[in-house]
């Protein structure tokens, strides 16, 4: 395994297992850094994303996998399919919660929801890991940003899943998105996917990140702070730009 790629994987990874269990709000208000997050993430989204579906559709123009080669516009239905994906499962999630709530006085989604909802963000971390050895050709600083954005991003998914599951995602999700994303790493060397099959994966996930995005780290008006989500945008394309 390539050295940056490891050193991403136990990085992410550690997102998962310790570090989003810190309690950062004792340090700086929650509606700060969620919105600091949440600028950095659009930041990703418009510079890097965008971009990159833009050059995986042209991949998929010349594919020859079976349905794709008869669909206009390919990557951005897997993208919008990736979307409506993770959208379902959260609206899922936050029904059982309710309804649990409502019959057994328990503030969680039930074991059944939690194990589907729990899978569906290992698939993304095993995709995540698989795609670290597409940054062997990268810079450094490349990435450094790329692990910024990610590990934000594990970060405030981990505050959800853990707001939606409680216990059980502290005793066991926490460590089986840890072990997907090494998973995927591992995987990444010793399986190979073409052009084409790589940008129909790239795609899916990409249309989840953007759902999780506009979803969880945008705060609405009441919990979000204005400057530090242009200071965490700017920033963050600032670093984009100049790389």
């Amino acid at each position: 395994m390539n050295g940056i790629g490891l050193l991403l994987a136990i990085g992410l990874a550690l997102i998962h297992a310790f570090v989003s269990k810190l309690n950062i709000s004792k340090i700086i208000p929650e509606h700060r850094w969620i919105s600091f997050a949440g600028g950095v993430s659009i930041g990703y989204v418009f510079l890097e994303i965008f971009p990159e579906l833009s050059h995986a559709q042209k991949e998929l123009e010349h594919s020859a996998i079976p349905l794709v080669t008869y669909l206009e516009n390919h990557v951005y239905i897997l993208a919008l399919l990736g979307l409506l994906v993770f959208y379902g499962l959260d609206i899922w999630a936050s029904t059982s919660r309710t309804l649990n709530q409502a019959a057994n006085n328990i503030d969680r989604a039930t074991p059944v929801v939690f194990w589907i909802h729990v899978a569906a963000f290992a698939v993304l971390n095993i995709i995540f890991g698989y795609l670290l050895q597409e940054l062997r050709d990268h810079t450094l600083m490349e990435c450094i940003l790329f692990f910024i954005a990610v590990a934000l991003h594990f970060f405030i998914i981990d505050h959800n899943l853990r707001e939606h599951h409680k216990h059980p995602y502290d005793r066991y999700g926490r460590w089986f998105l840890t072990a997907a994303i090494m998973g995927g790493a591992v995987a990444g060397q010793a399986i190979h996917l073409d052009k084409a099959a790589l940008s129909t994966v790239w795609a899916f996930l990409a249309g989840s990140i953007i759902l999780n995005i506009l979803k969880r780290e945008l705060p609405d008006e009441n919990k979000s702070c204005f400057w530090s989500f242009i200071g965490g945008s700017t920033l963050y394309a600032g670093l984009l730009l100049w790389k």
